[in-house]
């Protein structure tokens, strides 16, 4: 991710969710499409990755939106068999474009399973704010 053009700011409940989200300019669009595309694989890859032990992990592809240049929602379950408090965790990661704009939204939460369909609206929502 470059240093500059970065916009973040994140969001969290009292202790059950956090959210993020990045906005990144890029000088070209040929930046953008790449940084957007090996974001996407890596947060498809990220369940297969080695987890710490006692960990397991389950990739979800959620699909893609028709919005702008397009947008991807992951997610990924895990579960701590060590762990005593909050074993299990969801993750949602999305990646979206426009032009040379591409804007990164992440949740992640203890508590209850994965908004899916209004975390797909909020990502719809922010890469048609790009613009």
């Amino acid at each position: 991710m470059p240093e500059v053009n970065v916009w973040h700011r994140d969001f969290s409940t009292a202790e059950t969710a956090y959210a993020e989200q990045k906005v990144v300019v890029f000088a070209t669009e040929a930046e953008a499409i790449t940084f957007a595309e090996e974001t996407r694989k890596s947060y498809a890859e990220c369940a297969n990755r080695p987890q710490e032990p006692g960990v397991t992990a389950t990739g979800y592809d959620h699909g893609v939106l028709d919005v702008e240049e397009g947008a991807t929602l992951h997610g990924m379950y895990t579960f701590d068999a060590e762990a005593s408090d909050r074993p299990h965790y969801n993750y949602l990661w999305g990646v979206g474009r426009d032009g040379d704009t591409v804007t990164l939204n992440m949740w992640q939460s203890y508590w209850g399973d994965p908004p899916v369909t209004e975390w797909k609206n909020t990502l719809r929502t922010a890469v048609n704010k790009l613009y």
